[in-house]
């Protein structure tokens, strides 16, 4: 794959993307880079206050932007269900869903549902808003599910009998389970979508080591500092980092079930290409297994078959 980056993106007009978590890092970098190409873009924000800043930051720059700012909170199924069922009253067709935002390492909470709040927002959360949008998505020109995952994702497992972290909770554990659960997802979605001949794509995503304010918002005590100051002088820009789940979203040569992160060395930094996900992800036995939980978790359910 040839280097790649925003300004090889075709023209998104008369495209629809929604894109969580689109007020900051690298949520806004994808957001400004499909505004910049025509797309009209959904900008999916928990605190209203500050997608406001950022859409008027982004208003500023590109006057003519189709910009719409909506509520969603990942953590609160009833804000999952409540943005999707405004998204489908008023017929807003939608051609890709990025499932971008997360939140990283914090100290042990669950959500109003009473999840772990990694595993809550970073999967359960968007597993229930790509199945309430599907339909929607069907319908879609050259739709995608993008799913944002991370290199941690290879030292992830599924905690099947300790999911709030109740007995054993580690910010770093259980932030790599809430992105491994993404990259199972995202791969077991894949193999649904293809066994019901359903015109979606579904393809993972990372944007390497990028500097996000999920490095400061997240963890606490050393932690909090020692990423802070690897920010400082390991991570790339946002800029970047947003180019691996543009080039899902966008090109058309990414196809479904690939995996799209940086091409350099240990995948910490560089320009999109295709990579490989860790083994374990793409076991069907266990993509069945948590899409099943997650089910139950959410009371969301695809209208999609199994993959046999």
């Amino acid at each position: 794959m040839q280097r790649w980056t925003a300004d090889l993106i075709s023209s998104q007009a008369g495209r629809t993307f929604i894109v969580t978590g689109a007020n900051s890092g690298l949520g806004f970098a994808t957001t400004r880079e499909l505004a910049r190409h025509g797309a009209h873009v959904i900008m999916a924000v928990r605190n209203a206050t500050k997608g406001e800043e950022a859409l008027r930051t982004l208003r500023a720059a590109q006057p003519d932007a189709r910009l719409e700012l909506r509520l969603l909170d990942l953590s609160d199924l009833d804000s999952v269900r409540a943005f999707s069922t405004g998204i489908l009253a008023n017929r807003v067709p939608v051609d890709v869903l990025i499932n971008n935002a997360g939140i990283m390492m914090p100290p042990r909470s669950l959500t109003r549902q009473g999840f772990e709040s990694q595993f809550g927002a970073n999967h359960l959360g968007h597993f229930a808003l790509t199945g309430l949008l599907l339909d929607t998505l069907k319908a879609g020109r050259d739709a995608r599910v993008v799913t944002v995952s991370s290199t941690l994702h290879r030292r992830g497992v599924i905690h099947f009998d300790d999911l709030t972290g109740e007995r054993n909770y580690s910010p770093l554990a259980f932030y790599a389970q809430s992105k491994f659960a993404n990259a199972v997802f995202g791969l077991e979605l894949h193999r649904r979508l293809r066994a019901g001949r359903v015109p979606v794509k579904s393809i993972l995503a990372h944007p390497g080591y990028s500097a996000t304010n999920l490095q400061s918002t997240g963890p606490t005590g050393l932690l909090k500092l020692v990423l802070k100051f690897t920010n400082r002088v390991v991570a790339q820009g946002v800029e970047i980092g947003a180019l691996d789940q543009l080039y899902a979203a966008t090109d058309a040569k990414a196809e479904s079930g690939q995996f799209i992160g940086p091409d350099g060395r240990g995948e910490s930094r560089g320009y999109p290409t295709i990579v490989q996900p860790v083994e374990s992800a793409r076991d069907p036995d266990l993509g069945k297994r948590l899409w099943r939980v997650s089910e139950e978790l959410t009371g969301v359910h695809f209208d999609i078959p199994a993959a046999t």
